[in-house]
């Protein structure tokens, strides 16, 4: 035993006889719950089961000692939350890691020290002296992990690259993240809602697709299940009394596809075991959104039927392939459903033969064929690959690294297209193709001839004109498809392009594509600085790094050699240069003397578009920020006034968006990190465009009564109106310029005022 647990506190203890060591007349403030004590007691007596066979009584002895050194100077007895203790999580994510993962001595003991080592001065040559090189190492890994946690959505900070980092050199630290992770989740009810909101994306957006690459599918299962519980509960629970509606007929039919089933492999000698399950709530979820279906019928996978042999390595393939023809005799298979992930495993290293097959009552069933190996590497992922050395699977993990490593290398992506870019690493389908020589390339599903060419060699990329797949020409945009013969054609000539961002899928493509990109806009950019510097010698004036920033946000750029390059490419004109230059020395000549005697200087607004560099001091950022360009999107159409949240796009710039905007749940479901809290502050801003839906009486002189209210309105200005008449009725389209809430909701009461009127709102909401 390490420790005891008393109504005090934490004391300490050998494991043959008691001396024990009270640790309250430290005077700590902190104070156990009877609640927590006996959470924390119960993962204590949990995990202590599963470590009997890993750490030797020296290990024992050492970590206690670590313990009592540590009560000293820090409190021993935080918590996460009230009712979850720091302890308690430590030993619940150790009992995950070595029962559900599979993980042995080094990420237990690393786990169980993290916290003291980080709030202590233990060096770590002492840990390395003591618990050896790997404990260590591992250590140092998850110090960086609780850095990430300090700014979980910081996405401009280098806590997610740095963290990332680790993971490439040791890969035990992302399991015990995952580990960790999944025991948060599991006592997810203890933490605020808005806590559980924050943890329950953070899940969905990254840990658990990084679970599912990492190969832990039991894993992911739970917690994309658990992050959809606490931030789309409403669904999660219609769908659980969906299957809950339906358990006692699902049970009693897999019953009556099992029997003759086993009755057929009973005849053969075959060894093996079998068991039937339900997809989990969030797949089906998916499922039910990607097919628009409101029922269970029709879900080809629903029920699922595995079977497990039990046999040598050299003959798995052959009992797999035999146990598929028994099922197939038996059932009628879809061919079109099949999946041999035996013969090419998954990228995470999952093997599996899939079938799907019309049971009893014409309803399909997938039955899924693996052997006891197969079924371990997918429930233990890569841990289980140490068990099995010199499986090729375990190739598929270092080229994975590879490409984490390759993303790394790369410091000057932006927090957000870093991400992303690690995102697709994370992908969940695949392809597979072959090069004309028959070499096989896995990619994501959803991959273009440019990822294929990237993949091969960046120079194979960059002057990549098309390809000739299965023997015929196809385009850039072509999506390859599992089993294509792809022969990539070049050109000397050609040059990126940069609408190939949107073409490729990969993350090395894009990284190749963006270094390639800039190179090729800074070579431009080059020649556009020397085509300024002569005309504005030409003008006798001095071209400036001040005046240089005033052109740049006057044609809307934010990089310096972009806008440069857009001058060389002749995109920004030499005339429209001259044309702001004379406006502004037009302005400085024209200053005004005021009756106090100042000097103001008069302004020059230019409306393009919606931007709202000249008003951004008026909107408030997440943790204060202020003074921050930003765009307003044109989805929503938010003015002053609106609730709204800022949204950080893949460009680096803030898009506004109204709270309701059509799209928010989707950004927020898929792009969680990107979102920050955003308010108004101040006065109103400038105007923007609403669109305005009126309807009423079908009168004669009822546009021209809108019309003329408009007119009237000296702060209001009318862009277009289109009416259409309705069997003695009229519908129309309003679009005017208002710079707040407060002066459309005073406009739409006078419309509605107006005789004739029936109703006049706001398109959007």
């Amino acid at each position: 035993m390490f420790l005891h647990l008393s109504q005090q506190g934490c004391i300490f203890v050998n494991d043959k006889k008691t001396a024990t060591m009270d640790y309250t007349k430290y005077a700590y403030q902190t104070v156990w719950t009877s609640e927590e004590r006996a959470m924390t007691v119960k993962e204590y007596h949990k995990m202590v089961s599963h470590l009997d066979s890993l750490v030797t009584d020296e290990d024992r002895r050492h970590i206690r000692n670590l313990y009592e050194t540590a009560a000293q100077s820090i409190d021993i007895h935080e918590r996460i939350t009230p009712g979850y203790t720091k302890l308690a999580h430590a030993f619940c994510t150790v009992r995950i890691l070595v029962d559900e993962v599979g993980l042995g001595r080094a990420v237990a003991i690393s786990t169980l020290l993290c916290d003291i080592i980080m709030a202590t001065s233990i060096k770590r040559e002492e840990i390395t002296s003591l618990f050896g090189e790997q404990v260590a190492l591992i250590c140092d890994g998850l110090n960086k992990v609780e850095e990430l946690n300090e700014h979980p959505t910081d996405l401009k900070s280098d806590n997610f690259r740095k963290l990332l980092f680790t993971f490439a050199q040791d890969i035990r630290v992302i399991l015990q993240m995952l580990g960790a992770r999944l025991a948060i989740m599991r006592h997810l009810k203890l933490f605020t809602q808005q806590e559980q909101m924050r943890i329950g994306r953070e899940v969905s957006y990254l840990y658990a697709p990084m679970a599912h690459r990492m190969g832990l599918y039991g894993m992911k299962s739970e917690l994309e299940d658990l992050a959809m519980k606490y931030t789309d509960r409403e669904t999660y629970l219609r769908v659980a009394s969906m299957l809950d509606e339906t358990k006692r007929d699902r049970e009693a039919y897999i019953k009556q596809f099992l029997l003759p089933l086993r009755m057929r492999l009973d005849d053969t000698g075959m060894k093996y075991e079998m068991k039937g399950r339900t997809k989990t709530i969030s797949s089906i979820y998916n499922k039910l959104k990607k097919k628009k279906m409101m029922s269970l019928e029709g879900i080809y996978d629903l029920f699922a039927i595995r079977i497990i042999i039990d046999c040598p390595l050299q003959d798995e393939k052959a009992e797999c392939w035999r146990a598929y023809s028994i099922v197939t005799d038996l059932y009628q298979p879809n061919p079109v459903r099949l999946k041999d992930w035996i013969s090419v495993p998954k990228g995470n290293g999952y093997e599996s033969l899939h079938i799907t097959v019309l049971g009893p009552d014409k309803r399909w069933v997938e039955v899924q064929i693996r052997t006891k190996r197969m079924d371990e590497v997918a429930e233990k992922g890569f841990c289980a690959h140490w068990k099995y050395k010199g499986i090729k699977s375990e190739q598929n993990m270092e080229r994975w690294l590879a490409n984490i490593r390759e993303v790394l290398e790369n410091p000057e992506l932006s927090g957000v297209d870093f991400i992303d870019d690690f995102k697709l690493n994370l992908y969940d389908k695949e392809v597979f193709a072959f090069t004309p020589k028959g070499e096989l390339r896995r990619l994501p599903k959803g991959a273009t001839i440019l990822d294929f060419a990237f993949d091969i060699h960046s120079n194979v990329g960059r002057h990549c004109v098309g390809a000739i797949v299965n023997e015929r020409n196809v385009p850039l945009r072509y999506q390859i498809c599992n089993g294509d013969q792809v022969e990539i054609l070049t050109n000397a000539k050609q040059e990126p392009k940069q609408d190939w961002i949107n073409i490729v899928v990969t993350s090395k493509a894009k990284n190749k594509l963006r270094q390639a990109l800039k190179e090729q806009t800074f070579r431009q950019s080059q020649i556009g600085r020397e085509m300024l510097d002569r005309r504005f010698k030409n003008w006798k004036l001095e071209l400036n790094d001040t005046l240089l920033h005033e052109l740049m946000k006057e044609f809307g750029y934010k990089d310096i050699n972009i806008f440069l390059s857009d001058v060389g490419e002749e995109v920004v004109t030499i005339q429209e240069i001259k044309n702001f230059v004379d406006r502004e020395e037009t302005v400085r000549e024209h200053s005004m003397i005021s009756a106090d005697g100042f000097t103001h200087n008069a302004s020059v607004v230019a409306e393009k578009g919606s931007k709202s560099r000249d008003s951004s001091s008026i909107l408030t950022l997440d943790k204060g920020l202020t003074n921050i360009d930003f765009t307003l999107s044109k989805c929503c159409n938010p003015i002053f006034g609106d609730p709204v949240f800022a949204f950080v796009s893949t460009t680096g710039g803030v898009k506004i968006h109204r709270i309701g905007c059509p799209n928010e749940t989707e950004m927020r479901r898929k792009f969680g990190y990107r979102i920050l809290e955003a308010r108004w502050r101040g006065s109103e801003g400038n105007a923007h465009p609403v669109t305005i839906k009126v309807t009423g009486t079908d009168d004669i002189g009822i546009v021209t009564n809108i019309t003329q209210l408009f007119q009237k309105e000296s702060d209001v200005k009318m862009r277009t109106i289109n009416v259409n008449s309705t069997e003695g009725g009229f519908e129309g389209d309003v679009t005017v310029l208002v710079s707040s809430t407060d002066m459309l909701d005073s406009l739409m009461k006078k419309i509605k005022a107006i005789k004739g009127v029936y109703t006049a709102t706001r398109i959007g909401g």
